[in-house]
């Protein structure tokens, strides 16, 4: 057996990035001999809390914890979700949705979509969104889970997520980590003790003045970054030229209008505002550019965009888009807001905790510290930071708004070469460029490049080996069928009751 274990894990800081680690360092490696798992945190100092929803990769870490989907959802007061709604971002009065899942059906070894391009070119009007199941059940307020057992069926294909309180799934996450062994210190931290000889993090000293010593330490103590920044000094990527939006005003409301299986993102006339329709109350927030609008004007913005009374007094956010330079120092591992920020349009900041948990899983460490394992870590962090980055601005770039300078500002900024490179390739024939690694993967590109009014001039040759008449032919009988189990699919209220989840009524839209 190796001698160089590592004998204690300390994790700085709460919230869903602290109790998301220590849920899952508590499950995969709590067991190891000899080793012990810490996470200090302090009532005292609160938490960001306002990322409530999530991408489907969530499936994938809740099955890892052996967490039961139905308690989930009751405890944490979630609903289910199929995508994401964009309103008014092309242009006043568009909307599209960005599904989980595919669209239609590839065929002849080439992506469905080239086949509704040759389509389009026939005089086909159909919508893109026809050929997705969770755009046909999401707009018609409906849900189910995949079916992988009927692979003809479009639910064989389905793709969900969902919609939660955070800080009910961080009091879950809480329960179930202590219950694997994970210690929870209650302080607040008023100094760094680092070792003299390796310059890394020995302990952290309480106002108690208790310490709490440590191998390898996690930062999840948001944006200050306490450990990877302040201690460690970690500097700061940062790309507010290409995300200009750098604050936020969040505010709960009382649920009302349609509890849909989406996210809303609502351009407005400086940034966007969110909606999160949760089973007790509505979620809501306003990202904007502060160089382009007062907190005041924001604040009231979101005030009269609510679908009922407010729950609570608006809480205001600053922010930078970017990340640390590198996330991993030394004996420091920085997880959350602590290694960086991109703003929620996509729902991407809870899976970038999980991601960097899976990472840290796949390179975790012996007390030496491997350099080269680090690096790797920091690369492939770096890498996905950029790769959503472009996915984020790609959504800004592209429009056809022009009635604000924040608009004008996006239209016309240059985007990173990543993504012009993929714009050009779409644009000429439908080329859809991506990596294997990637978070976003075909799909996603087509909805938004699509979503956002940008039409390819061609498509795929190969599409042209099924005839005009059969093209059309099995284009219609896709879009049928979809709508046909689209329409049998239970109601997303009536599928809550049925899992136990107690739904207030909701109020009327005005």
């Amino acid at each position: 057996m190796r001698d160089d274990h590592l004998r204690r894990i300390v994790i700085v800081g709460g919230g869903t990035a602290g109790w998301m680690a220590a849920a899952a360092l508590g499950k995969l490696v709590g067991t190891l001999p000899g080793l012990q798992i810490a996470l200090v945190e302090s009532d005292a100092i609160g938490t960001v809390g306002v990322g409530e929803a999530t991408i489907p990769h969530i499936n994938l870490f809740n099955r890892m914890l052996g967490i039961d989907e139905a308690a989930f959802v009751r405890e944490t007061r979630a609903t289910y979700k199929l995508g994401i709604e964009f309103v008014d971002w092309l242009r006043l009065g568009t909307r599209y949705v960005h599904p989980f899942g595919v669209y239609g059906l590839d065929m002849l070894g080439v992506e469905f979509h080239h086949f509704w391009l040759k389509a389009r070119t026939l005089g086909d009007t159909t919508p893109l969104d026809a050929y997705s199941i969770g755009i046909a059940a999401a707009r018609r307020g409906r849900f189910a889970h995949p079916r992988p057992d009927q692979p003809h069926s479009p639910l064989a294909r389905l793709g969900y997520a969902f919609q939660f309180d955070a800080g009910l799934y961080a009091g879950f996450l809480r329960r179930l980590a202590e219950g694997l062994g994970v210690h929870r210190t209650e302080g607040r931290i008023v100094e760094v003790r680092r070792d003299g000889e390796s310059g890394h993090v020995a302990a952290v000293r309480l106002e108690s003045g208790a310490e709490v010593a440590g191998d390898l330490f996690v930062d999840c103590s948001g944006f200050r970054g306490l450990l990877i920044e302040q201690t460690m000094g970690a500097s700061f990527c940062d790309w507010t030229h290409w995300l200009p939006c750098d604050r936020a005003v969040a505010v709960p409301c009382a649920p009302g209008g349609e509890r849909l299986p989406l996210t809303r993102a609502t351009a407005r006339a400086a940034g966007w505002q969110w909606r999160i329709p949760l089973q007790h109350r509505t979620g809501n927030g306003y990202v904007y550019a502060g160089e382009h609008l007062s907190d005041d004007e924001a604040t009231a913005t979101l005030l009269a965009n609510l679908d009922g009374p407010a729950l609570a007094e608006p809480r205001a956010l600053r922010f930078r888009a970017g990340h640390r330079d590198r996330a991993w120092i030394g004996n420091v591992v920085a997880l959350g807001l602590a290694g960086g920020f991109l703003e929620p349009l996509e729902s991407t900041s809870i899976h970038l905790i999980q991601s960097g948990i899976g990472r840290l899983m796949a390179l975790f460490p012996s007390r030496g510290f491997d350099a080269p394992e680090i690096d790797r870590f920091n690369r492939e962090t770096a890498q996905e930071y950029a790769d959503i980055r472009d996915f984020l601005i790609l959504h800004y770039k592209a429009t056809e708004r022009d009635d604000t300078a924040f608009w004008r500002r996006c239209r016309d900024l240059a985007p990173p070469e990543s993504l012009a490179e993929r714009i050009a390739l779409f644009r000429r024939n439908g080329r859809i460029l991506h990596e294997q690694r990637e978070l976003f993967q075909a799909p996603s590109w087509l909805a938004v490049m699509t979503g956002q009014g940008i039409a390819p001039a061609g498509y795929h040759p190969v599409a042209d080996l099924l005839s005009d008449a059969e093209t059309r032919e099995r284009l219609n009988h896709i879009a049928q069928v979809i709508e046909e189990t689209a329409n049998t699919m239970p109601l997303h209220d009536d599928y809550l009751r049925q899992i136990g989840c107690a739904l207030p009524q909701l109020r009327r839209a005005s």
